[in-house]
Parts: structure tokens; C-alpha cells; sequence
């Protein structure tokens, strides 16, 4: 049976790696919403734009439109806010909400809730009530409420730690923890059995999100402190936990989120899907979990996606040095042409190739039947000559000259380099 599924909001990190989580399991129809224009709209085929923000009188009734609308069956939160909001508001949704129950999302939402609630284990860190209880710096300031790196602050004497509380009201003052940072995934069912726990280093953060990371052994010390968080709160589905070693080696709990996060993209190559376990726990399936247990590691950077203000039926395309790329395939090409295929646009291929073309095509194993009509012409030839106007097209080659021939034909002309413009990553 088809299930919709909606992300809010999409664009996050979060909401991103739900996308790249969910957007081939069959049977399941993604839907993103945002409250603000960001990046889900160049990933999320369906895309719902202008949502009131989570804090508004009508946000709640605005989202059952969209769910109404929609016939959405489950919503997953995507940002911190949103997930105690939705956990808090969820009798009213007329979706399920993938996420812990109202009071576990509460405790976790605050870091001076989740220690007080836990202030009876050795993996709390020591909390300062009051800038004169502090006997030696230096000290760690962070706000009760955030997320990522936002208004953190290292005071390494009296003067600095005075500075930065007049600053901020909720800034709590914590014992420094300078050793390794981890994060570790975690999945609950619907019976609170704790099914997996992973564990991870976060080698490189940027702006609060880990930018490098790498899987490693679970450890017997994060493997009972996750048994000991699962015990006492009531999860359900995906959910993580971040742990910093104290200046003895230690470990240390530094926050819970009731979430997907979005380096759990690791794992997921690893064959632990969390989106997926957690939707499919919601249906009420027994799950169990396969671990293809293998060193992993993940690098961000900036990704580019594009949009074009140009909509095109036909695609001419070169062959030598642009299907190939120094006499092998060039796989970000044959992922546009296959795009063509399945958006049922025209493929034209236009080459001077000097051997037979279709018995090159077979040799790299490229089927003729790709292509709508192969035309071979000699090298003296114009490839302009061959091109018709009855429908828009693009035209492709890695020659300036023939992209300088083909421009005056008022036909728009890329290079291999800016095929990535034309890829659609929306599903």
C-alpha cells in the first residue's frame, strides 16, 4: 500500500538526509514542506513552500491542510524545534509523527532537563549552578535551549565567564570535556527494545555539524550509557546521543536528540537505514537490522544543484570526449541521458567519429538503443546542418566551436563541465 510521507522542514541537513533515505523505496511517496524557500525545493519533486512557522497561532491548522491535502500518513520532523512542537501538538495532526514521546522530546529539547534527569549517573557532566560554585577553569558555557555550535563559549578565567553570562541568560556552565567527540545512532522499536547502537567519531565539525566522520567499534562504556538512556526514556524509533571524553578519558553525555541526524548517512551506508527502520516500525512491522560491518567514513562539502528557467524536448549530444571521457564512459553524462529516458525527452546523438559509432557504442557497453537517431557525419561536415528547430533543444559537446556554431542557431549549448546544471535531483 502507498504511504506519503512528509518532511518539514526539508531542507535541513536532516530533512536532506531523510530525501536521500527514503526517495527509492518503493511505495512510499516523499512530500517536503518548508516554512521559508531553501534547498529541499531542488531535491523534493513534491515541494510545499510557505508553511507558518512552528511558533504562529495557525500553524498546526495550516499543516493539517497540507496534510489533508496530500492524504499524508506520516510526518517527519526535521529540526529540533519542530520535533517537540509536533511531539507536544501530535493529537491534534491528522498524520502519525515520527518521533519519542511528548516527555522524552521535552527532557531532551533542554540540556539542563536532560541533566537533572539524569543527574544520577557518573556520564553526566558536572553542572555549575552559579558562577561562584566554579573552583577551576577553564569552564564550558552553552545555551539550555540550541543546537549545532550556536552560543557556545570556553571561559578560561572569572573575567571571561562574567562577560559571556552577561551576554546570554541561559547559558549553562559546564565541567570542559577537550577530549574526542562522538555520536552515537541509535534505533528503538515499537516494544522499547533497543535494536542497534553505532557509534561514530566526529573528526571535523563545521558550524555544529560534523563534516567528517568516521564509524568505529561500540565500545562496552557507550554501549550500557545507551542501554541506561534507553531504559529511562521512552524512545521510539531513531535517536542519538553525543558523548565528549573528560581530561581523564572518560566519557561524558553532551546532548539527546529524539531525531534522525544528518551524518546518519553513514550508518545508512552501512546498511542501517534509520528513516526507513523507524517509518516501517510505525506500520507496525517486526524489524530486525543488518550491519555491513565495515569501516566508514564521510566528508561533506557544498553541494551544487540547479535549476534552469528552460524546458527542452530534444537533446543533441557529441560523442568523442563527451559520452567518453579519455576513451572510457563518462558517467555524469549517461546519468542526464538516462534522466532523458525516463523524462521521455528526445535523444539525438550528432558525432564525426571516424571509426563505426555503433560498434563503438556496444564496446563500452552503451546500447544504440539509447539514442532516438544516431547521426554519423564526416569531419568536414557542419553539425549544424543536421539540427531542427520544430521542437526546444540543448545541445552538448566539448568543441567551443561547434557549441559557438550551434549558440547562433539561438539553441542554448553545454559543455561536459556544466552538465551537472542539467541534473534533476528531485524525487
Amino acid at each position: 500500500m502507498n504511504k506519503n510521507v512528509l518532511v518539514f522542514p526539508c531542507g535541513s541537513e536532516i530533512g536532506l538526509e531523510i530525501h536521500n533515505s527514503l526517495k527509492f523505496v518503493k511505495n512510499i511517496n516523499l512530500f517536503g514542506a518548508s516554512s521559508v524557500p531553501d534547498h529541499g525545493r531542488f531535491v523534493y519533486k513534491n515541494y510545499v513552500e510557505h508553511l507558518p512557522n512552528i511558533d504562529s497561532a495557525d500553524f498546526i491548522g495550516k499543516l493539517n491542510e497540507v496534510v489533508d491535502q496530500y492524504n499524508i500518513d506520516y510526518i517527519f520532523p526535521a529540526h529540533d524545534s519542530v520535533v517537540l512542537k509536533l511531539a507536544q501538538e501530535r493529537s491534534r495532526l491528522n498524520a502519525q509523527v515520527i518521533t519519542s514521546s511528548a516527555e522524552t522530546c521535552e527532557i531532551a529539547r533542554s540540556k539542563k532537563k536532560t541533566y537533572e534527569f539524569l543527574a544520577k549517573e557518573d556520564f553526566v557532566p558536572k553542572m555549575f549552578e552559579h558562577k561562584n560554585d566554579v573552583k577551576a577553569f577553564p569552564v564550558f558555557l552553552k545555551p539550555d535551549v540550541g543546537q549545532g555550535s550556536k552560543g557556545v563559549a570556553l571561559a578560561e578565567n572569572i573575567d571571561e565567564l562574567n562577560f559571556y553570562l552577561k551576554k546570554a541568560k541561559d547559558l549553562l556552565i559546564l565541567e570542559y570535556l577537550p577530549g574526542a567527540e562522538y555520536t552515537i545512532d541509535c534505533f528503538t522499536n515499537k516494544d522499547g527494545e533497543l535494536k542497534f547502537v553505532g557509534k561514530r567519531e566526529r573528526r571535523r565539525v563545521k558550524s555544529g555539524i560534523s563534516v567528517n566522520s568516521v564509524t568505529l567499534p561500540l565500545d562496552p562504556s557507550t554501549k550500557r550509557i545507551a542501554h541506561i538512556l534507553n531504559d529511562k526514556l521512552d524512545f521510539r524509533g531513531a535517536w542519538f546521543f553525543q558523548l565528549k571524553a573528560d581530561k581523564n578519558g572518560r566519557l561524558k553525555l553532551l546532548e539527546i536528540a529524539p531525531r534522525i541526524a544528518g551524518t546518519m548517512s553513514l550508518y545508512r551506508n552501512k546498511g542501517v537505514n534509520f528513516p526507513l527502520l523507524s517509518l516501517l516500525d510505525r506500520m507496525g512491522y517486526a524489524l530486525d537490522v543488518i550491519d555491513n560491518e565495515l569501516e566508514v567514513e564521510v566528508d561533506r562539502a557544498l553541494i551544487n544543484r540547479f535549476q534552469l528557467n528552460y524546458e527542452y524536448k530534444r537533446v543533441y549530444v557529441d560523442f568523442d570526449d563527451t559520452i567518453t571521457n579519455n576513451f572510457k564512459v563518462n558517467p555524469v553524462l549517461m546519468q542526464f541521458l538516462y534522466q532523458c529516458v525516463r523524462d521521455e525527452k528526445e535523444l539525438i546523438l550528432i558525432t564525426k567519429h571516424i571509426h563505426d559509432i555503433r560498434t563503438t557504442l556496444k564496446s563500452l557497453k552503451i546500447s544504440a538503443d539509447l539514442f532516438d537517431e544516431i547521426i554519423h557525419i564526416r569531419k568536414s561536415e557542419n553539425k549544424s546542418a543536421s539540427i531542427q528547430h520544430d521542437v526546444p533543444s540543448i545541445f552538448i559537446d566539448d568543441s567551443f566551436q561547434e557549441r559557438l556554431e550551434i549558440r547562433n542557431l539561438n539553441i542554448p549549448v553545454f559543455d561536459v563541465d556544466s552538465v551537472e546544471a542539467l541534473i534533476d535531483w528531485r524525487y
